[in-house]
């Protein structure tokens, strides 16, 4: 388990609930970290912290739990996760077929569960930045395929949960645009150039700010390196675009310019040459 070579965007702050207790036994993942299940706290406007200490409270109340809460702040690990060796959490019930079926294992035995805080006063695209980075970042630290290795509660479980895709939605975002932007973020934050590259349509343009505009190095998302912020009114010249960057406002086309840089096409007016 290691983030080397990974870029630590962010911290992961352990604040683990007591053990031996209901919702944080103690015992380990023995068969390894096979899959991660994304999940959504199902209570908006309650943040990482807030559900971390109610956990904490109830300890011996309730035996569900989960290992990670992400909210526009903080990334709170309550049960090791990445901060220590993986334990289990009571994430996903056990007598639902579609983890066995997907995983060969029960999500409690072999998965991390990370909780989607939403809502209220946080802040939809920073809570949205960590949530998609943290699940990245737990698909290299236990080399998982981040196309492959990450599923919603709402499909292990579709008779009783809608998460994450609830979660998401307060935030504009879908299901599929999760797993889209953290195969986006595995590539960026790896260096791994050869994963999942976009589709590039040559048409050389030229384009205007409409806005004040960031100019994203080597990737069309917005969590690529800022290299500059221009002006409105500022021309630029393209040598294409791609249309499955990240999908911002529903629209996921990008333009790339004459230096190998990203530019999103919702930021932008068209002119002609």
């Amino acid at each position: 388990m290691t983030a080397n070579s990974f870029k630590m965007r962010y911290i992961v702050t352990p604040r683990y609930l007591p053990k031996p207790s209901k919702r944080r036994p103690g015992d380990p993942l023995t068969p390894g970290v096979k899959f991660i299940v994304a999940h959504d706290s199902g209570n908006p406007g309650s943040t990482a912290a807030g559900n971390v200490a109610y956990y904490a409270r109830t300890s011996n109340d309730e035996s569900a739990s989960a290992h990670i809460f992400v909210d526009d702040q903080e990334i709170l690990e309550c049960i090791p996760a990445l901060t220590q060796a993986p334990e289990k959490a009571w994430h996903v019930i056990y007598d639902v077929p579609s983890d066995n079926q997907l995983y060969g294992y029960n999500a409690n035995d072999a998965a991390i569960g990370v909780e989607y805080c939403y809502g209220g006063k946080i802040d939809a695209d920073e809570a949205y930045r960590k949530y998609v980075w943290v699940l990245a970042c737990l698909c290299h630290s236990f080399e998982l395929d981040p196309a492959m290795s990450i599923v919603g509660h709402f499909f292990l479980d579709p008779a009783r949960r809608t998460d994450p895709v609830t979660g998401l939605a307060t935030s504009r975002r879908t299901y599929d645009h999760l797993l889209r932007d953290v195969v986006a973020e595995f590539g960026i934050c790896s260096g791994d150039a050869h994963r999942a590259p976009p589709t590039f349509v040559t048409a050389p343009g030229q384009a205007v700010a409409a806005a004040r505009l960031c100019i994203r190095r080597g990737a069309p998302s917005r969590y690529a390196e800022r290299v500059q912020v221009v002006s409105p009114g500022t021309m630029l010249p393209y040598e294409g675009w791609v249309t499955d960057g990240e999908v911002v406002n529903g629209n996921g086309n990008w333009y790339r310019d004459t230096n190998g840089n990203y530019f999103w096409s919702g930021g932008v007016r068209q002119e002609a040459l």
